[in-house]
């Protein structure tokens, strides 16, 4: 079977779950925002308010939170992204335990996301210049774990059960920026609507343009769809990539 033919172009409802403010704005907002024009709904969560992100000597912790999570939700706005769950897990301490294995299914049960995106678990660095954020891997791990098989299960987490939330199966797992990706969705429409999202974060882009970076990225992916012959690919310049799985 053809990948166009194994995925949703439009999924009715998705999730995007990510470790801070900005992961989604970088990775996979083209997705978003393709999405959200075509009707679906998009929750976004966030396993940390990103409240260790400041090199200023004057900066706060609790004050960093107000500041991130307020960009995030201009974010989300530009993205027509309408909610956004702040998790509240402390910034450069996420692990992939249960009590956050917990949290996520918890949203994916009172959301049922039909799909889903997250960050890729077994990622940790970029050439000779970028290590991964270990959050980055920690809330993949948790996320993965909470869809296959936290969410699915009634006897997994009772205490979900108890708060009238029933299980739910995730159709469709979309894992950003994989060194396996099999999948590409391509964003040439919408990449000026990640740059916008992205502009919001104010408090870590400063004067930095990162639409040179950004559209390197994409156009390597959509680059890397043609080599692979994904189908549709020739059609295009700027593509966001994931390693797909559909779920029974």
């Amino acid at each position: 079977m053809a990948e166009e033919e194994k995925t949703s172009t439009v999924p009715a409802r998705a999730m995007v779950v990510m470790a801070h403010p900005d992961d989604a704005e970088f990775g996979v907002a083209g997705t978003v925002a393709k999405w959200t024009a075509g009707g679906s709904e998009v929750v976004f969560v966030l396993g940390t308010s990103g409240d260790k992100g400041s090199d200023d000597p004057e900066m706060t912790s609790e004050k960093l939170v107000e500041t991130r999570e307020r960009e995030q939700l201009a974010a989300a706005k530009v993205l027509g992204v309408k909610t956004v769950e702040f998790l509240r897990f402390r910034d450069a301490e996420l692990m992939p335990d249960l009590n956050l294995r917990l949290a996520i299914t918890r949203m994916i049960r009172k959301y049922k996301p039909d799909a889903l995106i997250c960050q890729d678990p077994t990622f940790r660095w970029g050439g000779q210049e970028y290590i991964n954020h270990p959050d980055h891997s920690a809330m993949g791990e948790a996320t993965l774990a909470a869809v296959f098989p936290s969410a699915r299960d009634r006897l997994t987490f009772p205490q979900l059960l108890a708060e009238g939330l029933e299980p739910h199966k995730v159709r469709e797992v979309f894992v950003g920026m994989s060194k396996e990706a099999d999948v590409w969705i391509d964003i040439t429409d919408s990449f000026d609507t990640k740059l916008k999202a992205l502009a919001e974060h104010r408090s870590q882009i400063g004067d930095w343009d990162p639409e040179p970076m950004l559209r390197r990225w994409s156009q390597d992916s959509a680059a890397e769809a043609r080599f692979k012959r994904f189908p549709g690919a020739d059609d295009m310049a700027l593509a966001e990539s994931y390693k797909y799985f559909k779920l029974d």
